[in-house]
């Protein structure tokens, strides 16, 4: 959905679906009735998440022109993709298969490098298309190893996406930019490792790629790797680690880094009390959002402020009692409208300040992304259709609360 300078959306990874067939019977099911509902009259946009099966077939047969026409004759359009997960992200368990393969690998760059030839056919013109994915990799996997030869193999492979997305904006006139999304475990995952692998990795490394492979200077090789790959700001992810929008907006223009796409996503987050009967309770009610699909990683912070991690929600629950921690926070996303859960509450704070923020930098891709709710306790499932709607109306509010303040 265009709001002026806007671009709204919601991630189509809350459907299940790997083949181009599924992908394309969801979007038919949901989202002509969404923008019925909640713009009739205005372009609605799609945050269109893609298999490598789905975005191999949509390349190899007539589904790209036939795609097109739908578009076209429902006042829809896409400006951005989700290519983190490469494959099954349903009904399966998913875990830290989510970050397989790598960005060290030829497959993420040849399913990234598909993904941006789709992209290129959908953009409308005058818009500048995002891809997010992964933070090249998962961090747990490296602990025994030297790190170096991961951020070089990755580094390549990233520059390389960029020197398609030079060529395709030569020929198109179509900007892209590939989005790196930071998480709790990821390779990258806050702030400060983020611009440590620009300023480390990705300009001398990608720039000297990108120099040789385009025959032009370095220095213009930096600037264009700023312009074609960003960050994809997760208001969830962030707030797992405990750093405030301002500060991680500031610090990223101060570096130079520019952020793609901002993912509307809560965390929960529950402050601990210092009775066991207490913390058992919360135990119970956190042991419901424990599930095996997909990894809910939690980072416990200290009354100093010292940080604590977790790999996964069922490795974290057996040490809550004895936590010395003041506050946990999990990476499960949550319905982003909903701030108290009784004892837990969610991070809904942070996507606001986000949102007020808005206006201070230049990212205009907002993507709603609560792709949980098949994993939900049951107490908290609503009808899809309703809790996207309700979802997209949260963000509307305050949107237009900002515009008028």
């Amino acid at each position: 959905m265009q709001l002026e300078n806007i671009h709204l959306t919601y991630c189509t990874n809350v459907h299940p679906g790997e083949s181009w067939q599924d992908v394309f019977a969801n979007l038919e099911k949901y989202i002509p009735e969404l923008k019925a509902r909640l713009a009739p009259n205005k372009s609605f946009g799609i945050g269109l998440r893609l298999s490598a099966k789905a975005a191999s077939e949509l390349l190899e047969s007539h589904y790209l022109a036939q795609f097109q026409t739908w578009l076209q004759q429902n006042n829809l359009y896409v400006f951005t993709l989700n290519g983190f997960p490469y494959g099954g992200f349903h009904h399966q368990v998913v875990k830290d298969k989510v970050y397989a393969p790598d960005w060290r690998s030829r497959d993420r760059l040849d399913y990234t490098l598909r993904l941006t030839q789709i992209l290129a056919a959908f953009l409308p013109e005058g818009i500048d298309g995002g891809i997010s994915t992964l933070p090249l990799s998962y961090k747990p996997w490296f602990t025994q190893l030297s790190t170096d030869d991961v951020f070089k193999s990755a580094t390549r492979n990233v520059a390389a996406v960029a020197a398609d997305m030079i060529r395709i904006r030569e020929t198109t006139g179509k900007l892209l930019h590939l989005d790196l999304e930071p998480e709790p475990d990821g390779l990258i995952e806050n702030t400060t490792e983020v611009v440590d692998f620009f300023h480390s990795w990705l300009l001398p490394i990608g720039g000297s790629y990108l120099a040789e492979t385009l025959g032009i200077s370095h220095t213009v090789a930096e600037e264009l790797l700023r312009e074609h790959i960003r960050v994809c700001y997760d208001t969830c992810h962030f707030a797992v680690e405990y750093e405030e929008p301002k500060s991680v907006l500031t610090r990223l223009q101060t570096a130079g880094i520019s952020i793609g796409k901002i993912q509307i996503s809560a965390a929960i987050r529950v402050l601990l009390p210092e009775e066991i009967t207490q913390r058992q309770a919360i135990a119970d009610k956190l042991s419901f959002f424990a599930e095996s699909t997909y990894l809910h990683q939690v980072i416990a912070r200290s009354h100093d402020g010292t940080l604590h991690h977790y790999s996964d929600l069922s490795t974290a629950l057996p040490h809550l009692e004895q936590s010395t921690a003041q506050e946990w926070r999990t990476h499960f996303h949550v319905p982003i409208f909903i701030h108290d859960y009784q004892t837990l509450q969610s991070t809904q704070d942070d996507i606001v300040a986000v949102l007020n923020l808005l206006g201070k930098q230049q990212c205009h891709h907002l993507e709603i992304e609560t792709y949980t709710w098949d994993v939900l306790p049951p107490a908290m499932k609503l009808d899809l259709l309703a809790s996207i709607q309700r979802e997209y109306e949260w963000v509307l509010q305050h949107l237009a609360t900002e515009v008028t303040a």
